[in-house]
């Protein structure tokens, strides 16, 4: 009754959600601080009464601000239901059945994920032991899933190998740029103006809005039309609409938020650096680093001990780092104190 790729799926597993109050959670990437001033005013004006109304099915006023953000077409936008929900209709929309789905190893873990449930074969390209860019073969796969910047790994990768990249490609190229909005450059205008490019984008990370769920994808009319084709009829709901609008009409607060995010990161990284960390330049709000005397696992379960939950990948590639995300510089304090021993 089930089908086999289901039976033998390996699904995708989250950060941990710990429920103590007192735990120092940086081990999900979600962003310390509060949303805009703007989506509590919002809530507060929100008329519960339309609830037992439907949502715009295509989130028209999301995707006219976001249109306007980037200066394009509301044709170029797709809103989803998070960034997940566009990486998963992409995977629909641009693979045939026993096509492949391509991807950095180590990169987002969602993306074989995604290729299993679709009856697709996930081709994941082992990045160098640096981490760094390495040039997919233009034929390497139907679609290609590229996290810039990388995830776990923090790196951004060069705009210029991305451009060369996507021009010589022949299938469809996704951009995760889950993390943009802490890295020096992005790659929208690739997505507005290659035939073969979309761009997706989330508001979890620097609009502080993980909980609402909401993301959304720029590209080429065709692209945009072929995810609009198989969404769910009502993918956003009423509220999400309400309230994300409300955090896309005040770029300023996200904007300082990233900005201290990112003065945080740099101050950690060096701290550690000084310490005998292995960290990587990160892009993101995140740190990939190599603990220098003791290996990742045990670091992980000394500080997770100490109630500070960070994110470790056991395996061949990544099993010697841990990811640390931002956080707070009270929180990061607290971290760095533990890691003096």
């Amino acid at each position: 009754m089930i089908r086999s790729a289901v039976q033998t799926l390996h699904a995708y597993v989250p950060g941990e959600q710990p429920k103590d109050a007192g735990v120092i959670k940086l081990n999900t990437n979600e962003n310390p601080y509060p949303p805009s001033p703007r989506v509590f005013a919002a809530m507060r004006e929100f008329d519960g009464e339309r609830l037992r109304l439907y949502s715009d099915p295509v989130s028209s006023s999301l995707r006219q601000r976001t249109a306007e953000i980037h200066g394009c077409a509301v044709e170029n936008v797709f809103v989803g239901n998070g960034s997940d929900e566009v990486l998963a209709l992409c995977a629909r929309a641009f693979v045939e059945r026993d096509g492949t789905i391509g991807f950095f190893d180590p990169s987002y873990s969602l993306y074989p994920v995604l290729a299993a449930i679709e009856g697709s074969s996930a081709k994941p390209l082992p990045l160098p032991h640096d981490f760094g860019w390495i040039t997919p073969q233009a034929d390497h796969s139907d679609l290609f899933f590229l996290t810039n910047p990388n995830a776990p790994t923090s790196l951004l990768f060069a705009k210029k190998n991305v451009v060369e990249f996507c021009r010589n490609f022949r299938g469809v190229v996704l951009i995760d740029e889950a993390y943009v909005d802490f890295s020096p450059e992005n790659c929208a205008d690739l997505a507005l103006s290659l035939p073969n490019v979309l761009v997706a984008r989330t508001l979890s990370k620097s609009f502080s809005l993980a909980g609402l769920r909401l993301g959304y994808a720029l590209g080429p009319a065709p692209l945009i039309e072929a995810l609009f084709k198989i969404k769910d009829s009502y993918n956003i709901s009423m509220l999400t609409q309400h309230l994300g609008l409300a955090a896309l009409n005040d770029l300023d607060h996200f904007r300082t938020n990233a900005a201290r995010i990112i003065a945080t990161r740099e101050r950690v990284a060096r701290e550690l650096r000084m310490r005998g960390w292995t960290v990587f330049e990160s892009a993101t709000n995140f740190l990939w680093t190599k603990p220098p005397r003791k290996p990742a696992r045990e670091v992980f379960e000394f500080l997770r001990g100490k109630k500070i939950f960070v994110r470790y990948f056991p395996g061949g590639r990544t099993g010697e780092y841990l990811r640390i995300t931002v956080g707070t510089d009270a929180q990061m304090n607290a971290l760095l104190a533990m890691t003096e021993t």
